[in-house]
């Protein structure tokens, strides 16, 4: 169900078309599969642009591009879920109360539009994936082992509409374009799941990998992923050493391939691939799109552009 449609009457017609820099960057995910795993633990990663994104952006879960639009979901946390002494009814936690917010920016951060998706307790958005002619995305009640809603969402109309739900909470979904089959990740990346487009469980197992957590992830063309995310480490001294990392997925056995370590770090301390990235070619680069920080931090959220060699 979608709560709130909205769309500033400025921006009622759009063309998604390709920017100058479009032109350069290629999203070819089979050359984004092969960038990354080209990569090694010497990867450097440059900052060549940063944008400060002025409205208010939450916590950023997932980032997609089409043409010169970019996607960006995120969960605005209005009452905090809070952990149960014991469990109750299998839950570790409250669901809180939210509200699951896509925007679309140009790319120069600037928010053109927005909607509202989710229904009740479920009101968190995860990573969001583009199949070519929908963005997919899952919105779960903010706590392990719950339940959650898939939508489709139109990028020319922003329109969404909701394909599946699903009883636990999905993280996370990409789209096989070749395959039509939708693949999901839970709390944590933990356990790895396949529906059919309209929900069918097709498949569903173990993340075979503790490495990192899944936190965004893109689908390829010959039936991978690649997929970023982290792992916080608390440290002695009372902070944290947070580990990012990047991973190749094979879609129709969920097994783990080539990973390499992300440990850039953002204003406020947070490794680039904590909350979304969006991956692409360009030139001799492996771009990535991030925005690490959330909207309540110092500085707010900004959208990072880096850039690592490859081969």
């Amino acid at each position: 169900m979608l709560l709130r449609y909205a769309v500033p009457a400025t921006v009622l017609v759009l063309t998604l078309g390709l920017s100058a820099d479009a032109g350069i960057a290629s999203r070819r995910p089979d050359q984004v599969v092969s960038a990354v795993q080209s990569l090694d633990r010497g990867a450097a990663w440059t900052v060549t642009r940063q944008f400060d994104l002025t409205f208010p952006t939450f916590h950023p879960q997932g980032l997609a591009r089409v043409g010169d639009r970019l996607y960006l979901s995120s969960v605005e946390v209005i009452e905090p879920p809070v952990r149960y002494p014991e469990p109750v009814d299998g839950y570790d936690r409250t669901p809180g109360r939210g509200r699951g917010h896509l925007f679309e920016l140009d790319l120069s951060g600037r928010l053109l539009r927005q909607i509202t998706l989710g229904e009740g307790t479920m009101y968190h958005p995860g990573g969001i994936d583009f199949d070519g002619r929908s963005l997919w995305v899952p919105v779960a009640e903010y706590r392990p082992d719950s339940r959650s809603i898939v939508y489709r969402v139109d990028p020319r109309t922003l329109r969404a509409t909701e394909a599946f739900r699903y009883g636990d909470h999905v993280g996370g979904v990409v789209r096989d374009r070749k395959t039509g089959r939708v693949h999901g990740v839970s709390w944590g990346s933990r356990r790895m799941f396949t529906w059919t487009d309209r929900g069918r469980l097709l498949r569903r197992g173990l993340n075979e990998s503790h490495y990192v957590d899944f936190q965004d992830c893109a689908a390829a063309s010959d039936g991978t992923a690649v997929c970023t995310g982290l792992t916080e480490f608390p440290l002695a001294s009372g902070g944290r050493f947070d580990l990012g990392g990047i991973a190749v997925v094979d879609l129709r056995t969920g097994a783990i391939g080539h990973e390499v370590p992300v440990t850039t770090l953002s204003a406020n301390r947070h490794v680039v691939t904590r909350n979304p990235v969006h991956l692409e070619t360009a030139g001799g680069v492996l771009r990535m799109w991030a925005a690490p920080d959330d909207g309540e931090e110092p500085g707010g959220t900004r959208l990072m552009v880096l850039e690592t060699p490859i081969d």
